[in-house]
């Protein structure tokens, strides 16, 4: 599967093995967990992340993931992103740190 990543108006296409998407729900409940006590958006504490928020702050793992070239760890950030949401066309990651100005969009 591909999830189109914007990062400073230039488009990535990221390929993730549909094996990884379908097959890692464990991991991915795993992080639903950790996500269920809450996170820093920004500055800004959501004590209960919605499913919007949730690939928001993943996104912000992602776009880590990426500047640090920690491919695999790309790859799983991406799989959640398509497992939560399979209907996503792209993701607009904000780079400035205010994670909630990452835009979502559907196809």
């Amino acid at each position: 599967m591909d999830l189109k990543v914007i990062i400073d108006d230039q488009l990535y296409t990221l390929n993730v093995p549909n094996e990884i998407v379908t097959g890692a729900g464990e991991f991915f409940d795993q992080m639903d967990q950790d996500l269920d006590q809450g996170r820093m958006m920004g500055r800004d504490w959501v004590a209960r992340p919605d499913v919007e928020d949730r690939l928001r702050i993943i996104g912000d793992r992602l776009l880590t993931a990426l500047e640090q070239e920690k491919h695999d760890l790309g790859r799983m950030m991406a799989a959640y992103i398509l497992n939560r949401a399979p209907n996503i066309d792209a993701l607009t990651l904000d780079t400035t740190g205010e994670i909630q100005n990452t835009e979502i969009q559907y196809r």
